[in-house]
């Protein structure tokens, strides 16, 4: 199934990694997974429905920009509340904003509604900070976007961890459910 997203313009580039090369990446790094397709989705509220059949922490995941222009991407339990106006403390940033369609493009190859922690396999460049909801680092099992919202994959902890090890990326966690 291929994502409902606009294709890039010409001036864009295309990212190394999609939903079947980012698999076929896990499948050829022993990382155990499980996809299940489904309608698009965009929103958390669109998919609890999808969702409630499938087991683990289902997630949401910002993707900002901070006042000195430094990007950010948040992974976070569904229902955890993040109040950008207390989190960029925890998380040693400035201000935060929403970042534009074009450096969410740029930097983890996708669009606005397929934003996901494994989106973190297209920014060879390392321009996004990854901050963790602490929910997330210690569930069983967590469940992202395959770099589209056409389908979520379950990965345990330990194959998450694996993707992050791969990856090389070590995680800013936050227990956002803690914030005053």
């Amino acid at each position: 199934m291929t994502d409902i997203l606009p294709e890039p313009t010409a001036a864009e580039s295309v990212p190394a990694y999609d939903r079947a090369r980012l698999l076929a990446w896990m499948a050829e790094n022993g990382i155990a997974q499980v996809t299940h397709d489904h309608p698009a989705v965009f929103r958390v509220e669109e998919g609890l429905e999808l969702k409630a059949d499938m087991p683990g922490v289902h997630t949401k995941n910002l993707f900002l920009k901070d006042k000195k222009g430094r990007l950010w991407l948040i992974s976070a339990a569904q229902d955890t509340v993040i109040d950008l106006k207390r989190a960029h403390r925890a998380m040693g940033s400035d201000r935060l904003s929403f970042g534009n369609e074009t450096l969410l493009w740029e930097t983890l190859g996708v669009r606005p509604g397929s934003v996901t922690a494994l989106g973190l396999i297209n920014d060879v460049d390392r321009r996004v900070t990854f901050v963790l909801d602490r929910r997330l680092w210690e569930a069983a099992v967590v469940n992202f976007h395959p770099l589209a919202n056409t389908a979520t994959t379950a990965l345990d902890q330990a194959a998450f961890r694996q993707v992050l090890k791969r990856l090389d990326r070590e995680p800013i966690v936050v227990d956002f459910d803690a914030l005053d």
